[in-house]
């Protein structure tokens, strides 16, 4: 809004100082979480589209990589048998247990709102996943000699989608400890990617996903996680703790301070 004499309100200036000036740091972390979360959505709800309307060059895409891969595994029965154990391993009930461990850790820390932000991230995450499943209503590849079977319709994937809410939550828990280290905070943002960049791709190998489904689990997992951060990062501030740089030192970076009893809000 202008006065008449063309000048910018002062509130107005003020709302765009908080957000968008370095110097109030909460206000531009919180832009750019959500710019991010918001970011993310687009190409998902481009590709949701495309999907729904079943876009000949994504379709041809998508059948080209299934049986390029499936020939590879028809031929490699030990690959098969390496990438079932994977995907098991990391699949959504496995991946949702380490994160109720997660969470009971955290309560014994004396951390409740962080232990709730897991479980919400977890929780929305999942909720979001299998609603968009029935909405869109997908077909999972039909091949005429699977290696693999899944029931339920294809996109986005779940197990793309909760391997990287999984991977992003215990990222951001944990990154705190090696918010002074380097090599270990590399190691922690290496494993969380290997863990979900893997774990999708070992259901295109198996052919239970085409490959959009995938990247769609993908995309709505990083979206789900920087809302919710975006989310907690508000309530850091209302208890007038400091803005955390949750890609450095987590979204709780007193949780490792030294000595400390886990009284944590």
């Amino acid at each position: 809004m202008k006065t008449p004499g063309g000048l910018i309100s002062t509130r107005e200036r003020s709302w765009r100082r908080r957000r968008l000036d370095p110097d109030h740091s909460l206000g531009l972390r919180l832009t750019l979480a959500a710019t991010a979360a918001f970011v993310v959505l687009v190409p998902f709800a481009l590709l949701a589209l495309l999907v729904l309307d079943a876009w000949s060059p994504l379709s041809r895409l998508d059948a080209a990589i299934t049986d390029a891969l499936h020939g590879y595994a028809l031929d490699h029965p030990a690959w098969v048998r390496l990438t079932e154990v994977w995907t098991h391993v990391f699949g959504p009930g496995p991946l949702r247990v380490a994160a109720a461990g997660v969470v009971v850790w955290l309560l014994w820390r004396g951390a409740p709102r962080l232990a709730l932000w897991v479980v919400t991230t977890m929780t929305v995450g999942g909720l979001l996943g299998a609603l968009l499943k029935l909405l869109v209503g997908r077909h999972r590849p039909d091949l005429l000699d699977p290696v693999a079977r899944a029931a339920g319709y294809s996109f986005p994937s779940g197990h793309a989608l909760n391997a990287t809410l999984a991977a992003g939550v215990v990222l951001l828990v944990f990154l705190p400890f090696a918010r002074h280290s380097r090599p270990w905070r590399g190691a922690l943002w290496a494993s969380a990617a290997l863990i979900a960049v893997v774990t999708g791709l070992s259901r295109i190998a198996l052919g239970v996903h085409w490959a959009s489904d995938v990247v769609g689990g993908w995309l709505l997992g990083v979206a789900v996680v920087a809302a919710t951060t975006a989310a907690f990062s508000t309530w850091r501030t209302r208890v007038g703790r400091r803005p955390a740089r949750a890609a450095r030192e987590g979204v709780e970076p007193e949780l490792a301070e030294p000595g400390s009893d886990g009284r944590h809000a």
